[in-house]
């Protein structure tokens, strides 16, 4: 018994060696090399937008104003900026001009979507400018507003209170697999996401599953508005509901 373990030992010790060596030997055998390419990009970023201030925001200057920040759906594209004033909020802010918020909606030029690093952009400016209340910043968005919205508000809910996303998507290996610096802010980020149960552009599913991983990362709090009988055009009865606002202004970010 001694002699099999002693010989069972060296055999297994032989095949390390044997593997090691041969590891070695491909390592310094291979025509391929091992390299490491690093530069710097940068691009000009040009982005239109409609801005709209609360009434009594030139006469309160200590004031810090809560922020909404709106992007639009792939219909509204292009360089006629009053296109993006015919949906949501930039619709609503010229028949209700009490609207508590700053509004700010960007357009997005023919033929893209919406890139994280632009919209974020915009944001730091805005901010620069204007008197934010940094801590209740909000984002929401339709159609492709809103896979916009699911995209920057899960890539940085650091900079966010609440996202409403509307009729969209995105990528839920983002949320299950985040940045490990954002992960625990992730998990406070607030989202209320809406659909229509007939959407024949965007599925009901995506929405879904958008909302079923964050409820499975452990988000505190998520929820999804689904209108049985709405088609694609979600976003009107979205919008119309005074308590999404009431809702939006309960959160702060600390």
């Amino acid at each position: 018994m001694i002699a099999i373990r002693r010989f069972l030992a060296a055999a297994v010790t032989g095949t390390v060696i044997a593997l090691n060596t041969s590891a070695q030997a491909v390592k310094s055998n291979q025509v391929q090399k091992p390299q490491t390419f690093t530069t710097q990009v940068t691009r000009t970023v040009t982005l239109n937008y409609l801005l709209f201030l609360p009434r009594g925001y030139d006469a309160q200057a200590d004031k810090k104003w809560p922020l909404m920040l709106f992007l639009h759906g792939a219909g509204e594209r292009g360089s006629d900026i009053w296109l993006v004033a015919k949906h949501g909020p930039p619709k609503i802010v010229a028949e209700k001009p009490d609207f508590p918020f700053i509004l700010v909606s960007p357009q997005c030029p023919a033929g893209k979507t919406w890139a994280d690093d632009e919209v974020l952009a915009l944001l730091d400016d805005i901010e620069a400018k204007y008197a934010v209340d940094k801590t209740r910043v909000y984002l929401t968005g339709l159609s492709m507003g809103g896979y916009g919205t699911w995209s920057l508000g899960i890539a940085h809910p650091e900079r966010f209170a609440a996202i409403v996303p509307i009729c969209g998507g995105g990528d839920p290996l983002k949320i299950l697999l985040p940045d490990p610096k954002r992960a625990e802010v992730l998990k406070t980020l607030a989202v209320w996401a809406f659909h229509g149960g007939k959407d024949p552009v965007v599925n009901l599913s995506e929405s879904k599953r958008m909302v079923e991983a964050l409820k499975k990362f452990g988000c505190q709090e998520v929820e999804l508005t689904v209108f049985p009988e709405a088609g694609h055009d979600s976003w009107t009865e979205a919008y119309a509901n005074p308590k999404l606002y009431e809702w939006l202004l309960q959160h702060q970010r600390k």
